[in-house]
């Protein structure tokens, strides 16, 4: 029988995620009080830019959460070390510089997560490397943000020793760091500058670029540790999208999508979970029964896949504002999120 278990691998990448979002949210709040506490007009509008660029870049973390289908909680090292910061950030012991210089190390390191995290990703598996794409966002501007900060932190140091200016501008040092920043980077991480919120059609079409990836993968290994694995991935996936799909996405376009391709949507979904069942009572070393089953689901599927990228698609960019498509995209992560947590209490 197929079991759900997952790899430490996977396990391990899940909780490097569950760090990043706990850090994330740390950033966010630490970006607010050095505002609060900024002495400097344009050094605060620096810094109110990345708060802005922060608070989307903690909604992309959450979107690769849920699109890597398994949660944990952060480790226990970042729950210890993230009151020791908060508190030490909202002391009087350490100048404006000091905290400024405590939050770009801090930034560093975030950075260097989300790099090592998606190098990590093309270790362990393709369908982590395709659910964790959107993630080159962060890291790239947390890089970004490294290097302003060290603008900012030049500027700023030599103004409470000396109480004028450094030689050098600040926003010429900024820039100066940038443009080094696109060749050191480049290689590493991918600049993605839509920054717009994610609407339901991309949320579920990075679903399917999944699904399709994990099929992939079962094709290409014989291992039956690998197809356990690839398999455990692929039927929580399944199983969680198709339930937010019916909960949020479905009843939503029924009015203008019309009862009978609607349905029809409902009952591809009904059929694919009982295949997913049925595989699931396979020993996968049973392997030609394993595969022939495998390719069956892989074209009830496709099928689905392409009437929603294809129609339902359509009838919702016809139907629905930008705002509604955004709304939509933010309940299904929310569902599918809430899915997958109670999916995982189920199955240990």
């Amino acid at each position: 029988m197929v079991t759900t278990l997952d790899n430490h691998k996977r396990l391990a990448i899940a909780e490097r995620l569950a760090d990043l979002r706990a850090f994330q949210n740390l950033i966010l709040s630490n970006d607010q009080k050095l505002i609060d506490a900024c002495p400097y007009p344009e050094v605060r509008e620096r810094l109110q830019n990345m708060l802005a660029d922060d608070q989307k870049n903690l909604g992309i973390i959450d979107t690769v959460i849920v699109q890597y289908g398994i949660q944990a909680e952060p480790s226990a090292a970042t729950k210890i070390f993230i009151p020791q910061f908060e508190q030490m950030m909202s002391g009087n012991e350490f100048t404006f510089y000091q905290k400024l210089m405590h939050h770009e190390l801090m930034k560093h390191g975030q950075a260097m997560s989300g790099i090592v995290i998606h190098k990590a990703a093309q270790v362990v598996g393709a369908d982590i490397e395709v659910a964790i794409t959107p993630l080159n966002t962060v890291n790239f501007e947390g890089r970004a943000h490294q290097e302003q900060l060290k603008g900012i932190l030049e500027q700023v140091g030599v103004r409470e020793m000396t109480g004028h200016d450094a030689d050098q501008g600040l926003w010429g040092r900024v820039q100066d760091g940038i443009a080094a920043l696109s060749g050191v980077a480049g290689s590493v991480i991918t600049q993605n500058t839509d920054k717009q919120d994610m609407n339901i059609q991309t949320l579920i079409r990075l679903d399917h670029n999944k699904v399709n990836t994990i099929f992939t993968e079962i094709g290409a290994t014989k291992d039956p540790q690998k197809l356990q694995e690839y398999f455990g991935q692929l039927y929580k996936d399944l199983l969680a999208h198709a339930q937010a799909e019916e909960e949020v996405v479905y009843p939503q376009v029924r009015s203008f999508y019309g009862n009978d391709n609607t349905q029809e949507l409902y009952d591809e979904q009904a059929k694919m979970k009982q295949m997913l069942d049925e595989i699931r009572s396979i020993n996968p070393t049973s392997a030609d029964e394993f595969r022939s089953k495998i390719k069956q689901l892989m074209d009830v599927v496709g099928d689905h896949i392409r009437q929603e990228e294809s129609t339902m698609f359509a009838a919702i960019d016809r139907n629905c504002s930008d705002v509604q498509k955004e709304q939509m995209a933010t309940d299904f992560k929310a569902a599918k999120s809430k899915i997958q947590q109670e999916m995982s209490a189920t199955m240990q």
